[in-house]
């Protein structure tokens, strides 16, 4: 893994646990799982992370790239995020 792409899932899981699982505690928040699954966002959730990263890393969301397997969990939104500044 990039030191890139390690800042960035640094970020979003800072973020997450911060925000949406309102804890600093790192073990309850895997990589891989399902945010959606987990109930840790619903629809308004996607929202405030979508905000987060076009503020935090510069890039823009189109409603095309607004689709579950883009922000279901922190794996996802790092490769869309580098994804998404790739094609900038």
């Amino acid at each position: 893994m990039s030191s890139n792409a390690s800042q960035i899932r640094a970020g979003i899981r800072s973020y997450i646990l911060e925000n949406l699982l309102f804890t600093s505690n790192g073990a309850e928040l895997a990589d891989d799982a399902s945010l959606l699954d987990r109930g840790i966002v619903d629809s308004t959730g996607v929202l405030e992370i979508v905000l987060y990263l076009e503020e935090h890393f510069a890039i823009k969301v189109k409603d095309s790239d607004m689709l579950p397997e883009n922000f279901d969990s922190v794996d996802n939104m790092v490769r869309f995020v580098e994804r998404t500044r790739a094609a900038q």
